[in-house]
């Protein structure tokens, strides 16, 4: 059975994972073979629940079992970026254009120890760290942060319920407004009344 799971318009169905320790940092990886950082993130299969793809997601990737962390919060839709044309396999089918994906905000409950890399046969990272809040936004690649800002900004207040930490002054003005303008977007969105949230339409197994 195909693994894939691209939507018409061509996005693949992918879940993220952010995880958050006592201290409020955030754990980020580092990819295999080059300098890129990145929350752990993966495809969910068809028929496979965010929460199914998110654990498998999470014990592939960084070797956590589900009784080491506890679900904070998942996005209220899908959060999609597309893929740069040199990043897009023209070759494949069906094509893919992009992400859309659900976020989930995880506390870990376990010690460092604990996180391994080496859970798959195919590792998707070979380091990893602890990061302050806004940190992640600045270390994805480019044409992440859009979503990772978006992401971090609707689940952040799981971690940080009296407000959350101040954004970098250094980072570009650029950046600032067309963040703020995706989650008015977002917030202008949410406020419609409308179906149930995007993780209730996705399929359960059978």
């Amino acid at each position: 059975m195909s693994t894939e799971n691209i939507d018409p318009e061509g996005y693949r169905a992918n879940v993220g994972i952010i995880l958050a320790n006592d201290e409020g940092q955030l754990l980020l990886a580092g990819r295999v073979g080059n300098k890129g950082w990145q929350f752990p993130q993966g495809g969910m299969h068809p028929n496979e629940s965010p929460e199914e793809a998110m654990f498998r997601e999470l014990y592939e990737e960084i070797g956590l079992e589900a009784s080491q962390v506890e679900i904070l919060g998942c996005t209220d839709d899908w959060l999609r970026y597309r893929l740069p044309d040199k990043f897009v396999r023209r070759g494949s089918m069906p094509l893919c254009i992009g992400q859309k994906q659900l976020w989930f905000m995880l506390r870990f409950l376990g010690d460092d120890e604990q996180v391994r890399l080496d859970c798959s046969d195919d590792p998707e990272f070979d380091r990893w760290r602890w990061v302050d809040f806004w940190r992640p936004v600045n270390d994805v690649i480019y044409f992440k942060r859009r979503v990772y800002a978006r992401a971090l900004h609707e689940l952040g207040p799981h971690v940080y319920p009296e407000g959350l930490p101040p954004r970098p002054r250094w980072w570009p003005k650029r950046w600032k407004a067309v963040f703020d303008k995706d989650i008015e977007r977002a917030r202008r969105v949410s406020a419609r009344p409308g179906p149930q949230s995007a993780a209730e339409r996705v399929p359960e197994s059978h």
